[in-house]
C-alpha cells in the first residue's frame, strides 16, 4: 500500500520534485518510525523495478528521477489524466466566457470523460493526498456545473435528466447541481417533479446542516410555483461552434 501511495504522490506532482520529509509526511501523517527515510528509498527501489518490468525498453531512473533531497516521476505531457483533464476544462471555461456554449459543451464532456471512478478510490490519503484530491474534485465539480449550464442554455434538458437524477442523488446538499436538475424537469413539463426536488433538498440542508436553500434557489423555487414563462427554453437549431 505505501509504494503505491508513494506512486500516487510522484503522479500528483508530475515533473516536480517531492522531497523525502514529504513523502515521510504524506505515508505516516506524523507517525513515522525512525527508519522511515531508509523504506521510502526502498519504495522507490520497488517502483523502478515494476518499471523496468513493465518497459524493459526504459531507464527507470529516468521515469524516477532522483533528486536532491528527494524523486521526481518525470513524465511527457499527456501522459497524465489529471493533467490532460485540467487542459480540456480550461477549454471549457475560456468558450464560456466567449459565449460559445457548444464548444463548452464538447470541452467539457471530453474533460469528463477521463474520469473513471473516485479519486484515489482504492488508496487511503495521507494529509498531503488529501488536499491534492480535495482540489481535483473541486475541479471537476466546477467544470460538471458549467458544462451542464451551457448544455440547459442549449436547450438540452431532456437529455440531461437521467444524468442530473443520478448526481443529485449522490451529492444531496449540492444547490447548483441541484436547481439545474429542477429547471430541466421544468422545462420537460415535470413541475411537480421540480417543486419535490426543491423540497428534498431544503430537508437535506435543514437537518444536516441547519440551513436554508440560498436566495437564488429559493426565486427558481418561487419561479416554478408560479410557471413563469421565463423559464422556459427551446432547444437551438444548431450553429458552427468556434474551434479552440
Amino acid at each position: 500500500m505505501k509504494p503505491a501511495k508513494l506512486l500516487a504522490l510522484l503522479s500528483m506532482s508530475r515533473n516536480q520534485p517531492v522531497s523525502v520529509a514529504e513523502s515521510v509526511q504524506e505515508l505516516w501523517a506524523g507517525d513515522a518510525p525512525r527508519t522511515a527515510g531508509s523504506a521510502i528509498h526502498t519504495y522507490v527501489r520497488h517502483l523502478r523495478e515494476l518499471i523496468a518490468t513493465a518497459e524493459p525498453q526504459l531507464d527507470p531512473k529516468s521515469v524516477i528521477c532522483t533528486r536532491s533531497g528527494g524523486y521526481l516521476l518525470d513524465l511527457a505531457p499527456g501522459e497524465v489524466d489529471s493533467e490532460e483533464f485540467g487542459r480540456l476544462a480550461e477549454r471549457g471555461h475560456r468558450a464560456v466566457s466567449l459565449g460559445d456554449d457548444l464548444l463548452a459543451s464538447s470541452r467539457f464532456r471530453q474533460a469528463l470523460a477521463l474520469w473513471r471512478g473516485p479519486v484515489l478510490a482504492d488508496l487511503p490519503a495521507g494529509p498531503i493526498l488529501a488536499i491534492r484530491k480535495k482540489e481535483l474534485e473541486e475541479r471537476r465539480r466546477s467544470a460538471l456545473d458549467r458544462c451542464i449550464s451551457a448544455e440547459l442554455r442549449l436547450g438540452r434538458h431532456y437529455e440531461l435528466l437521467g444524468e442530473l437524477v443520478a448526481y443529485a442523488a449522490d451529492d444531496r446538499t449540492h444547490e447548483p447541481l441541484h436547481a439545474q436538475l429542477m429547471l430541466a424537469l421544468y422545462r420537460a413539463g415535470r413541475r411537480v417533479q421540480a417543486l419535490e426536488v426543491y423540497r428534498e433538498l431544503r430537508h437535506e440542508l435543514s437537518s444536516r446542516l441547519g440551513l436554508e436553500p440560498s436566495p437564488r434557489i429559493q426565486a427558481l423555487h418561487g419561479a416554478i410555483l408560479q410557471s413563469d414563462r421565463s423559464l422556459q427554453r427551446e432547444p437551438d437549431a444548431p450553429r458552427e461552434s468556434r474551434t479552440a
